[in-house]
């Protein structure tokens, strides 16, 4: 078996607008990198090469909690180095906890002769989004192992569906405020109206329909999201006039990524992402909030 592996772990956006909790996507910037070591004594040991002074003890990291989850299937007595370098800010929206709880369960499988399915894989790090939000979700975890955009058509039992989606470029503003994951979940409505439940299913299967049929038209008249958006947007200065402003830009649509603040928005072309990127930079500017922008596209290969 292999002594040593590296792998970089993907941010994702989960949601995709209006698939709360069961649409994701990869994207190639940024990347965590996590670098595992097996050891010759049983345990979990985690150290961080980033200024985010996160928790090493294993139970309170997302990483260690995922790692902790796996060793329950095994049978022998296994032991792991962990050394996480975060280039995805915690609390940014883009499944920064999900990167690390991904690429620990993956470089662990890979030290141990990939002995356990993606299917498994997502199971165990979604034992670090526990840890992270209170709900275990595969929303980020699944398109961070799996690559491109899936579907969690379930989580109990779990059933994930990759989809195949035409070239696309993304652009993110992540306005430099936080919003906790669970804070986030914690202000949603617990009961929503049933005419808008009905459209909301309609953009959903329209964006999976848009996606499979690299209708970029479709995509962008299915990104709305009329039950999540609307409450968590109140947590994000700039969310509308960045939303309109981009799609005015040529922007196909979007919104806020996982739970923000973070706002995602796709385009078909690179120079209308690179307009859009502009437009974010000039609203923070102006509103005087800092801010991190990124011009990427999907990304489609595995961990």
């Amino acid at each position: 078996m292999r002594k040593e592996v590296t792998v970089d772990c993907p941010a994702t956006v989960a949601n995709l607008v209006c698939g709360f909790d069961i649409l994701g996507m990869a994207l190639q910037d940024p990347c965590d990198r996590i670098t595992m070591r097996l050891r010759e004594e049983p345990g979990i040991v985690i150290n961080h090469t980033d200024g985010y002074d996160l928790p090493t003890e294993p139970a309170k990291n997302v990483a260690g909690a995922a790692l902790l989850d796996m060793l329950q299937a095994i049978p022998e007595p296994v032991g792991f180095e962990v050394e996480i370098t975060k280039n995805i800010k915690p609390g940014s929206g883009l499944g920064s906890s999900a990167a690390s709880s991904a690429g620990a369960v993956v470089a662990a499988n890979q030290l141990l002769g990939n002995r356990f399915s993606k299917n498994d894989l997502v199971r165990f790090a979604m034992a670090g989004e526990k840890l992270a939000s209170g709900v275990k979700h595969a929303d980020n975890i699944a398109p961070c192992i799996m690559g491109g955009v899936t579907l969690i058509r379930s989580i109990f039992p779990l059933d994930i569906v990759a989809l195949k989606a035409p070239p696309m470029f993304v652009t993110v503003v992540h306005p430099q405020i936080e919003v906790r994951t669970s804070d986030a979940r914690q202000i949603l409505r617990k009961e929503v109206l049933l005419k808008n439940a009905i459209r909301q299913w309609g953009n959903i299967a329209g964006l999976v329909a848009g996606l499979l049929q690299e209708d970029y038209d479709l995509i962008g008249r299915s990104l709305e999201d009329v039950i999540i958006e609307p409450v968590r947007s109140i947590l994000i200065p700039g969310f509308d006039e960045v939303k309109s402003g981009s799609r005015e830009a040529g922007a196909l649509g979007g919104g806020i990524s996982g739970s923000g603040p973070s706002i995602f928005m796709l385009s078909k072309t690179h120079e209308t992402a690179l307009a859009v990127e502009k437009l974010m930079a000039d609203i923070y500017l102006r509103i005087g909030i800092d801010y991190k922008t990124y011009v990427t596209t999907l990304r489609q290969e595995a961990l």
